[in-house]
């Protein structure tokens, strides 16, 4: 269920354009998708010109790319705080609530999003919308996913095991665990779907981002329109 839409160009601006936030001597969480990895090769880029960092991924991919790009790597549990996390969204609304989990890596995305002092997320156009209506990935126990897709219904929701290309059987995240894409329609109050999801026994973590990002980066044709968010 990864996202599509937006040029190359875009992402690369949005994502470049946040890397250059990273100061030296940063904790730097780094986030998973096409546009965070514009970000991590930026980063790197700085780091082989002497910038010092440590990198914290969220994901296989984040850390494998970082590795690539050469930036030094240390877990969240080595590292206790993070100064500026870099992630990508599958939609953000003009709230800054955002829908993550196209890549299946929201869990520890969040994980590392929230602990960050400063979380920007880094999109091309087609990810900002006014209101959020995209499933709702949810990472859900193996034993418990009949359960949550039950509660899920009784939320109003059409939750849909994700399934896994070119091999047979579900998606299964890094944790070893499933994902359910969860159809709300337009989600008028994501704080309120957000708590409802975190209170069925079985799911691990959701894909809502509710008052955690502190500003989007959105790459265009011609430059990148920075958003804040109201505190």
């Amino acid at each position: 269920m990864k996202t599509t839409g937006g040029t190359d160009d875009q992402k690369r601006r949005a994502g470049e354009r946040a890397a250059e936030l990273v100061e030296d001597g940063d904790v730097v969480g780094l986030g998973t998708g096409s546009t965070a990895a514009y970000a991590i090769r930026a980063i790197g880029r700085r780091v082989a010109d002497g910038l010092d960092v440590r990198g914290v991924p969220t994901s296989f991919d984040s850390r494998a790319l970082a590795r690539e790009s050469g930036i030094p790597l240390r877990s969240l549990e080595e590292t206790g705080e993070i100064d500026l996390a870099i992630d990508g969204a599958d939609q953000i609304d003009t709230a800054l609530h955002a829908i993550k989990g196209g890549g299946a890596a929201h869990a520890r995305e969040k994980i590392v999003d929230a602990a960050a002092d400063r979380f920007v997320v880094v999109a091309d156009p087609s990810k900002a919308v006014e209101t959020l209506d995209r499933a709702v990935p949810v990472e859900v126990l193996p034993d418990a996913h009949t359960a949550v897709e039950r509660d899920v219904a009784a939320l109003g929701g059409e939750p849909a095991l994700r399934r896994a290309e070119r091999k047979d059987g579900p998606v299964v995240t890094d944790n070893g665990n499933l994902v359910l894409d969860c159809e709300f329609g337009p989600i008028d109050d994501p704080n309120a779907l957000a708590a409802a999801l975190s209170g069925v026994p079985g799911v691990v973590e959701h894909g809502l981002f509710v008052d955690l990002v502190d500003a989007a980066y959105v790459g265009t044709d011609d430059g990148v329109d920075v958003r804040r968010r109201d505190r």
